[in-house]
């Protein structure tokens, strides 16, 4: 399977970043340094955005952009594509997916995970209210038809419980997943920046970002 590449104006919305401050990084500092397409626009792989990931983590621990970036080339060492390790003792939001689809449900785990949110997956309606019994998620992604179309009343339930509920579905289903209990709706396909900017709007911000350090 091909590795992800993303836009510069993608990881900006990723992490929450204005463009400008990437681009500046990458000016003064030199660490994060995407490749270049043929017509001159940036390519970031998802190593770049961990690294750019643990830098803005350390910029919210107090750092500098420049010492942040330090640290950073410290722990790359010779290999600018190593991959970092972004600690932090901060709980994380839960997010569950119910979702009829694995491959769906792998590709929306793997943004949200890249977003910072704890994700656990349920591939039946069944599972999906174990799960929810164990974990307590604090938001519920729910798609309409799982398990034949069990997704409403997984909605009503979650929702009943305390739980934050993103209807999704290939449906036009907007007006009924809202009559269903749901806080918010998408129809699938999904695209991931929406579906991680529908979340932030849900949840509010990321487990690991806040904007007001973002300062260049």
């Amino acid at each position: 399977m091909t590795a992800a590449i993303y836009s510069i104006g993608a990881v900006a919305k990723m992490l929450g970043v204005p463009t400008a401050t990437l681009r500046t990084w990458e000016e003064r500092y030199g660490i994060v340094m995407p490749d270049r397409s043929p017509g001159g626009h940036r390519l970031y792989t998802r190593d770049h955005v961990e690294q750019l990931r643990f830098v803005l983590r350390s910029i919210e621990q107090g750092m500098q952009p420049a010492d942040a970036h330090r640290l950073l080339k410290d722990r790359l060492g010779d290999h600018p594509d190593a991959k970092v390790a972004i600690t932090g003792s901060e709980t994380r939001l839960v997010i569950m997916l119910a979702e009829r689809d694995p491959h769906a449900a792998e590709l929306a785990e793997y943004f949200l995970r890249t977003e910072g949110y704890e994700t656990i997956m349920a591939l039946e309606a069944r599972e999906a209210e174990a799960v929810f019994e164990e974990r307590s998620p604090h938001l519920a992604v729910v798609d309409l038809l799982i398990s034949g179309g069990a997704g409403p009343d997984l909605c009503r339930t979650f929702r009943e419980r305390g739980a934050l509920v993103l209807a999704i579905s290939p449906l036009e289903s907007r007006d009924e997943a809202l009559e269903y209990g749901a806080d918010a709706f998408l129809q699938k396909p999904l695209d991931p920046l929406q579906l991680v900017s529908t979340v932030k709007d849900l949840l509010g911000q990321s487990a690991f970002l806040r904007t007001e350090v973002l300062s260049s």
